[in-house]
């Protein structure tokens, strides 16, 4: 083998070496503008962007509860009977009187019609003895009877006069009594829940039917007792509701109660709905912010952010080419859903709502036109 090509086989590889440094056609640092320049164009809807925009973010104490009727009846048994008939269902509508649940009334009815005749024999006993006082009270005065015979006659006319009191007051009683035997709804609302059913034993004191008033449904919530300082009766509240996913609810703080719970060392606050639509379900789960204080921040949709690892992007749209911009963020809302923007993005920036796992730093994008011609975009 002669020099020369001994000298070429030592320096092939360092040539070759040196062909991939530098940045030159192959390197990673070259081939993703080569990439996103090869990418398809992007076509993007109104409803796919969301302009970052400045926002009133509540600040104040965390209320959760849940949805109560301030009108409410636990009716029970006033009397020990046996459970006839129950007249209406549970979200059966009732009006005020409306009877509800009727209870056997044949010993009580019976108690009452011997009250009535012991009202009958007693009134005629006692007319009887009156009538004997005023027969010696005129034969007294003539001297025709002694002053003693007088007033054996009134004491008997007065024991007499006492037993129909007593008794009058027994007919009283088992009128009431059966009054009681027919539970009946104390106000206009829906029957909330239906304990007995025909052929039960109702003990006195035994729940036999739930009735609330739908339309004064408030929340019952708790709130920290370190934030109590924060907290004053007329503040607006925002909160959620389970079951209803279409957006907030405003009211107002009506009651702050006095002393915190022993156990959890909370506040109970009472919240009156501020209008619109009422919940017609009570227990429902409540969570959202007394407004104490406000805000204006510029804010990001959830769905809006990509986290990898520990770092956080989005997508912006700027001179129709997308763009992955780092974003710093802080706590989430988790009433609306969003993050208020620290660092990264500016007032007016368009960002992608639902950015994909495929899309590339500086891809072309195309804008349909009701975005191309200048229209602002859909907000949430």
């Amino acid at each position: 083998m002669t020099r020369h090509a001994l000298c070429l086989i030592v320096l092939l590889p360092a040539l070759l070496a040196g062909c991939g440094k530098g940045g030159g056609a192959g390197s990673p640092a070259a081939s993703q503008p080569r990439a996103a320049a090869s990418a398809p164009t992007l076509l993007l809807a109104p409803e796919d962007l969301r302009t970052v925009a400045l926002t009133d973010r509540a600040q104040g104490p965390v209320i959760t509860g849940s949805i109560q009727p301030e009108r409410r009846a636990d009716l029970r048994a006033e009397v020990s009977s046996v459970v006839l008939t129950v007249l209406k269902d549970n979200g059966e509508a009732v009006r005020r009187g409306d009877l509800l649940v009727r209870l056997d009334d044949t010993a009580i009815r019976d108690s009452l019609t011997s009250a009535d005749e012991s009202v009958r024999a007693l009134n005629q006993a006692f007319d009887q003895a009156e009538r004997q006082v005023q027969r010696l009270k005129t034969l007294q005065a003539q001297g025709m009877t002694s002053l003693q015979a007088l007033e054996d006659a009134e004491v008997r006319r007065n024991n007499a006069q006492s037993d129909l009191v007593a008794a009058r007051a027994r007919v009283v009683s088992a009128r009431q009594m059966l009054q009681r035997t027919e539970v009946r709804a104390p106000f206009d609302g829906v029957v909330s829940g239906r304990l007995v059913s025909a052929g039960d034993t109702a003990q006195v004191g035994k729940e036999l039917v739930k009735v609330i008033d739908p339309r004064s449904m408030r929340l019952e919530g708790l709130v920290s007792a370190d934030r109590l300082h924060e907290l004053k009766v007329g503040q607006k509240v925002a909160f959620r509701i389970n079951g209803y996913p279409q957006g907030e609810f405003a009211g107002t703080v009506r009651r702050i109660d006095a002393a915190a719970n022993a156990t959890t060392r909370q506040v109970e606050v009472l919240v009156a709905f501020a209008g619109g639509e009422v919940p017609r379900v009570a227990g429902l789960y409540a969570e959202g912010r007394i407004e104490s204080a406000t805000t204006r921040v510029l804010t990001v949709g959830e769905s809006s952010v990509v986290r990898a690892g520990d770092a956080t992007h989005v997508w912006r749209v700027q001179d129709l080419k997308l763009q992955k911009v780092p974003v710093q963020l802080g706590e989430r809302d988790p009433r609306r859903g969003e993050y208020p923007v620290i660092a990264g993005l500016a007032e007016g920036d368009r960002v992608l709502r639902n950015p994909s796992s495929a899309l590339l730093d500086g891809q072309q994008v195309e804008l349909a036109a009701a975005l191309a011609t200048g229209a602002t975009p859909a907000r949430p």
